[in-house]
């Protein structure tokens, strides 16, 4: 069987460190063009494709949903550097609301944790009694 050549949709998987799958998906959500089917069955894939995933990879990684990947692929002549901070921002300003209720959980887990064996097995469990309760 013949090798699959970096055009082939293996080839772009390869190089862009994704499966063919991944690729795929990006397809059917028009984030990465499907390229016309040129020698027989094959559609043969710009390198700038395995460019593309790759950013979308690294975007995502950064906590950037498919959805808002797509707004900044809009912005990726370059020219729209104060569009891509405003959004990168509200990544940010999400990512910082996120990390505050961890820590709100992360002390209220400490607290019940602490509680626990406090009333030497005569007080009911403080972990199953807020859960039950939401008393947080």
């Amino acid at each position: 069987m013949k090798e699959p050549k970096e055009s082939t949709i293996g080839g772009v998987a390869r190089a862009a460190g994704v499966n063919v799958e991944t690729v795929r998906y990006y397809q059917r959500t028009g984030l990465v063009p499907v390229p016309e089917r040129a020698h027989g069955s094959f559609r043969d894939y710009p390198p700038e494709i395995a460019t593309r995933v790759r950013f979308i990879k690294r975007a995502q990684q950064l906590g950037f949903t498919l959805a808002e990947v797509k707004n900044l692929l809009a912005l990726e002549d370059g020219r729209s550097c104060g569009k891509a901070q405003s959004l990168a921002a509200t990544k940010l300003a999400a990512i910082d609301a996120r990390i505050a209720d961890l820590n709100r959980m992360r002390r209220t887990l400490k607290n019940l944790i602490g509680q626990c064996g406090a009333g030497g097995g005569k007080i009911r469990c403080p972990i199953i009694e807020t859960l039950a309760h939401g008393s947080t």
